[in-house]
């Protein structure tokens, strides 16, 4: 079978791109080695925010005494909660299979493997194309540490198939991953430790963020253990006990339940990607800005290529990929990516930290305002939260936005379009923002 295009892989990368190429009348082969919507959907964004979500209904119930209800008291039952995180995924991965069938993408409910730059094998069965994308995606990694293969340590998509709040968790690695567990359980009522390696949680966020999400996340009751190294899991009769070092002293976590969290691998295991001629390295698939190999035919996109793992990019770069292959210029900007952790409070980001400025000797001018000071913050009783704006003092662009607190996700999305559209603090002081808004948090740090 021959195709114009194969997509191996079927998560956000590689569906999406399948339904850009067919919708311009491409034939594509998608192959989806596991389930529709791959990681991202599955195991990862779509059933951790169903938690989030429920985690933050049962951490305003118990708050309900502040906005004037009284005598209340309610019951969680986990079993419910897991079933709404399955109806929600179960609802899209239809919806992703719909989209399929109504484009007219031929979908292999399998993994491929090359045997050539020109052709895959899926079973016993040949298929070639004219260009191929891999869009594999990534798996969880373990500390090689002792202990770390016993089968009580959970990996993040164990975790989410778990039928019970955890009575006490450990968390190695305080990333994304680590940190909207933490918050998940611990709000659900689990007593939760996180242990990370790094100087600051969320090691890619501003520091100024990360150490706020901390101090709030340590008065919600989460020990938070920093500059802190895993050394050996062992099984105890109540659970799993974790050595770990920090300022060359020696400590021990206990807990019921442990999840490790250190991150993920690209996956390119089975592809047989030497028979291709292409190049790989423990960091992913090498790629080009093109999101081109070393073989000409041959693209990879998303967590595969260890770019930057996030489902967003891994979409926006198999628009690259398809535009590169239609001989096509595109304006996206892969340096501004607007990106979140879904704690309790959310935190997002888009642009340069103020680390990344000084690493790169940028000056710049810092503008900051607080929920606390924000009337809509104030009515929803979110008064938590931090805006942190960047702004290149040269050119007076804004080139970094980072905040803490209600909806945060959102409005970073609104500073990396202002970003996008190489707004200044003169031109965004000209934009009309609405009142009473969260948005105006913006407004108050210029």
């Amino acid at each position: 079978m021959h195709s114009d295009i194969i997509i191996i892989g079927a998560g956000p990368g590689g569906y999406e791109t399948a339904l850009h190429a067919a919708r311009e009348g491409k034939k594509v082969t998608l192959f989806n080695g596991n389930q529709l919507g791959g990681t991202c959907l599955n195991e990862g964004c779509i059933p951790t925010k169903c938690l989030c979500r429920d985690a933050e209904i049962v951490a305003t119930f118990k708050e309900a005494d502040r906005f004037g209800i009284d005598d209340f008291t309610f019951s969680v039952d986990y079993h419910k909660i897991a079933d709404r995180k399955n109806e929600v995924v179960g609802k899209l991965r239809d919806g992703i299979a719909s989209m399929m069938k109504a484009a007219g993408v031929t979908v292999v409910n399998a993994m491929a493997s090359f045997k050539d730059a020109s052709t895959v094998v899926a079973g016993t069965e040949e298929y070639t194309a004219d260009n191929f994308i891999i869009a594999t995606g990534s798996v969880s990694r373990s500390l090689p540490i002792p202990g770390h293969d016993l089968p009580e340590v959970m990996d993040s998509t164990a975790i989410l198939n778990i039928d019970y709040i955890p009575e006490s968790l450990t968390i190695i690695g305080g990333g994304v991953i680590g940190m909207e567990f933490a918050s998940i359980f611990s709000n659900l009522g689990s007593k939760v430790t996180v242990i990370e390696f790094m100087k600051q949680i969320l090691p890619p966020f501003d520091f100024d963020i990360a150490k706020r999400l901390k101090q709030t996340l340590s008065k919600r009751g989460v020990e938070i253990l920093t500059g802190a190294a895993a050394k050996s899991i062992e099984k105890t009769e109540e659970g799993l006990k974790v050595t770990y070092e920090a300022k060359g002293k020696e400590g021990v976590v206990e807990s019921t339940d442990l999840l490790m969290a250190v991150g993920r691998a690209p996956r390119v295991d089975g592809l047989n990607l030497e028979a291709a001629g292409v190049e790989y390295t423990l960091k992913g698939i090498i790629v080009d800005d093109m999101m081109r190999t070393n073989i000409p035919n041959i693209y990879a996109i998303g967590d595969v290529n260890g770019r930057m793992m996030l489902a967003h990019v891994a979409s926006y770069q198999g628009r690259r990929a398809l535009n590169v292959i239609d001989g096509k210029e595109d304006s996206i900007d892969f340096n501004l990516v607007p990106s979140a952790v879904f704690t309790l409070p959310e935190c997002g980001m888009g642009g340069l930290t103020e680390e990344e400025c000084k690493a790169r000797g940028i000056t710049v001018r810092i503008g900051k305002s607080f929920y606390r000071a924000n009337g809509k913050a104030l009515a929803m009783g979110e008064d938590e939260g931090l805006c942190k704006l960047i702004f290149e003092k040269d050119t007076d662009r804004l080139i970094g936005a980072h905040i803490m607190g209600a909806e945060a996700a959102i409005l970073a999305q609104q500073c990396v379009d202002f970003m996008n559209a190489g707004a200044t603090a003169a031109t965004m002081r000209d934009v009309i923002f609405g009142h009473p808004t969260l948005s105006e948090i913006i407004l108050a740090a210029l």
